[in-house]
C-alpha cells in the first residue's frame, strides 16, 4: 500500500483537532512532524488518506486511537533536573520557608515520562526528612504516564542526576536489566500519577505549595495559556509558587502571580 500524502487541507483538519483536544497550536512548520508521527497509524488501519484518519479520531467511535494520536502529537522531551536553577531555588528558598512538620505538596502538571517529578522527589526527600510531603504528577498522554509511573530508565538518562542522589534513591539494573536504573522504594510511594487534560476542568486535587508547568505553555496560543495558568493558580496556596520554562513568559497576562525570579512566580 502506498503512503498517502498530507495535503494542506488535511493538515488544517488535524491541526484544528489537536488544538481542540490539547490546546496545542501548531504552525505550518509542523506539517512534516505530523506526517512523521501519524503515517504508521494511517497504514496500520489500511486507510486511504489522512482525511479518513481524521474522521476516525474525531468521530468518537475510536477512543483508543484518539488517545494514540494525542500521545503521538504531544511533545515529551525532558530530562532529570532540567533547568537546574529551578531546583536550586526550590532547595534554597521555597523549602527554607516551610514550617517544620507542615505538609508540603507539589504538582508536576506536565510530567511527561517522569524525570521532572522524580527529580522533585529527590530534592524533597533530601530537605524534608520529616517525610511530610507528596507529589502529584499528571500528563495528557497515557503512554508517557505509564513510563513515568514505571520509573525505569536507560542509564544514560542519569547523566544529570547528582551521583549521591543516584546512589541513594535509584537501583541499578542487573542481569537482563543491566544498563538501566529504577527509582527506588523510598520515593515511589510519594508520587501519585494521573491523567489530566489542562485545557479542561481540573479534577479535585486539593491545594499545592508549588506547581511546575514547564516547557508546555510555548505550545499554547495566548488565550489558552492564560486560561490554563489561571485555572492552575486556583490550586496554589497564597504565597505558593508557580514555575514555568525559561523560554516561557506570563508577561501581559492578568494573573494573581508576581514574578520573583526568571520563570518563577509567587501567588499573591
Amino acid at each position: 500500500m502506498s503512503m498517502p500524502s498530507l495535503s494542506d487541507k488535511e493538515f488544517g483538519l488535524l491541526r484544528d483537532w489537536v488544538h481542540a483536544k490539547a490546546g496545542i497550536a501548531m504552525t505550518d512548520a509542523k506539517k512534516q512532524l505530523v506526517v512523521g508521527r501519524l503515517q504508521k497509524r494511517v497504514l496500520h488501519h489500511g486507510l486511504q488518506s489522512y482525511t479518513d484518519y481524521h474522521r476516525m479520531i474525531s468521530s468518537g467511535q475510536a477512543c483508543d486511537e484518539t488517545q494514540i494520536a494525542l500521545d503521538l502529537l504531544t511533545t515529551n522531551e525532558t530530562y532529570f533536573f532540567r533547568e537546574p536553577k529551578h531546583f536550586d531555588f526550590l532547595r534554597s528558598r521555597v523549602l527554607s520557608e516551610r514550617r517544620a512538620g507542615t505538609p508540603f505538596r507539589v504538582w508536576s502538571a506536565a510530567c511527561s515520562s517522569g524525570e521532572e517529578p522524580w527529580s522533585i522527589a529527590m530534592s524533597l526527600a533530601e530537605k524534608l526528612q520529616d517525610g511530610s510531603w507528596e507529589i502529584l504528577a499528571s500528563d495528557l498522554s497515557t503512554r508517557v504516564l505509564a513510563a513515568a509511573q514505571g520509573g525505569h530508565y536507560a542509564m544514560e538518562r542519569a547523566e544529570h542526576i547528582p551521583r549521591p542522589l543516584l546512589t541513594k534513591y535509584c537501583l541499578r539494573g542487573i542481569g537482563t536489566q543491566d544498563g538501566t536504573f529504577r527509582i527506588g522504594p523510598a520515593l515511589r510511594g510519594r508520587v501519585r500519577f494521573c491523567q489530566v487534560n489542562l485545557i479542561e476542568a481540573l479534577p479535585e486535587v486539593g491545594m499545592f505549595d508549588l506547581i511546575f508547568l514547564r516547557n508546555v505553555l510555548i505550545y499554547f496560543d495566548a488565550g489558552t495559556k492564560a486560561e490554563v495558568v489561571r485555572r492552575l493558580c486556583a490550586n496554589i496556596r497564597p504565597g505558593g509558587y508557580f514555575f514555568c520554562g525559561h523560554s516561557e513568559s506570563l508577561q501581559g497576562l492578568d494573573l494573581p502571580l508576581e514574578p520573583i525570579h526568571p520563570a518563577i512566580y509567587r501567588k499573591r
